[in-house]
């Protein structure tokens, strides 16, 4: 017969009886096992203040929508009431946002699937919304008047954020909206991307893209634009690099030094970028720290070569890498085209037609290739394979970023 516990037997005394009971019943009860998640993608709608829920692989369908705005009232409260924040708010809405406010620009879900963080440009900040409730869970104000683009860390713990007019990056736990830590940048840093073992991020200084001198004699007036590589750990800078020097030395001097959407190969061994004005993107090797190869993407005739035109200098604007590494998806924004390239060959693949594309990202499964046409409200999905479109997507007002999330499975949208 197997023994009893030594409380059980006839000789154990009463009050300790008594006091196992009382501490049994005090003790927590068992942890429920964390939701089962699903795969599927953030659709950012800048203008509109909603981020989109679509599946990330498939037909793409959508899911539901999240307001990312709820506290709109308040937060036009505050500026209204503060000279400074008014006219910096203004200026966004005529200048980067084409007339529009801008209420949400980048956004990843937290590694238990239950929050959305969105960086917030007009309001300049970086918010936690529940995605149970719809509700606040925190809100971090990024230095400066305005916040832009985001990076997750591998692990997902943290989120990079650039503080567009104080070229600042705050690195924040996102969990908590908690400041781990900070770096300086060149002028308007944009662009996060973080190395794959989470030690390093690069970021990339756009410059002065809200003012005119958009003419190649005027260069100098665009500011400092370089990218700025921090220590996670210690949030030190510790390394620069200006792509003038290298452009100069690949023969392009003619083009702009302001770097934009930026991608990895898988083991980081060369960099791919695109620049201000140009249709077409620059290859950069890491190790050697010099330009490889450039390519020029067509033009689209009706497309003006007035850069004063082009979107925030940009003229193509998203980039993308298949999971292997073989292909790239460029966003030829104001060419109103996708084409996915051979990496090997940068031979282009068919001229994909879009209405103003402004990201590019993966699927879920690696096969396709997502942007964001906002010029259509829509993103459409297109193969690696075959450079051919499999499908769009109907989303709500100017999307830009997409990103790939985890949302629990059966997830619908929040009540309100």
């Amino acid at each position: 017969m197997r023994a009893l516990p030594p409380l059980l037997t006839r000789r154990a005394p009463l009050a300790a009886l008594i006091a196992a009971a009382v501490a049994g019943a005090g003790a927590p009860a068992p942890a429920h096992a964390a939701p089962a998640l699903q795969e599927v993608m953030f659709v950012g709608n800048n203008w509109e203040g909603t981020a989109d829920v679509i599946k990330a692989r498939g037909d793409f369908a959508g899911i539901g929508r999240i307001n990312v705005i709820p506290d709109k009232n308040q937060r036009l409260a505050e500026i209204y009431l503060n000279p400074i924040k008014l006219a910096f708010f203004l200026g966004i809405r005529q200048t980067a946002g084409e007339g529009h406010d801008q209420f949400v620009d980048d956004m990843y879900a937290t590694p238990d699937g239950t929050a959305l963080v969105a960086s917030r440009p007009s309001f300049a900040d970086v918010v936690s919304i529940d995605l149970a409730t719809g509700k606040l869970k925190w809100r971090f104000p990024v230095s400066g008047f305005r916040s832009d683009h985001m990076a997750v860390s591998p692990d997902g713990t943290r989120v990079a954020v650039s503080a567009s007019t104080s070229n600042t990056v705050h690195v924040l736990d996102i969990d908590t909206g908690r400041e781990l830590g900070k770096f300086g940048t060149g002028d308007k840093p944009h662009e996060n991307v973080f190395t794959k073992d989470g030690k390093y991020v690069w970021n990339m200084a756009i410059g002065e893209v809200n003012n005119d001198f958009d003419d190649p004699s005027q260069d100098v007036l665009k500011g400092d634009r370089k990218i700025t590589v921090a220590d996670t750990g210690t949030f030190k800078v510790v390394r620069t690099v200006d792509m003038r020097q290298r452009l100069d030395a690949a023969g392009r001097s003619d083009l702009s030094d302001a770097v934009r959407p930026a991608v990895f190969t898988p083991d980081e061994s060369k960099l791919y970028f695109q620049v201000s004005y140009f249709n077409g993107f620059a290859e950069y090797d890491v190790a050697t720290d010099r330009i490889t190869r450039i390519k020029t993407l067509p033009k689209n005739p009706a497309t003006s070569d007035d850069r004063t035109a082009f979107v925030n200098d940009s003229r193509h604007h998203g980039l993308s890498m298949s999971p292997d590494g073989g292909k790239l998806c460029v966003a030829g924004t104001m060419d109103d085209y996708a084409t996915v390239v051979d990496r090997t060959t940068l031979q282009e693949g068919p001229l994909v037609t879009a209405a103003k594309p402004y990201w590019a990202t993966v699927s879920g499964d690696g096969t396709a290739c997502v942007i964001s046409e906002s010029g259509a409200d829509q993103v459409t999905a297109i193969s690696f394979a075959t450079g051919r479109k499999i499908v769009s997507v109907p989303v709500g007002d100017h999307p830009q970023r997409v990103r790939l999330a985890r949302v629990p499975v059966g997830w619908t949208s929040p009540a309100g």
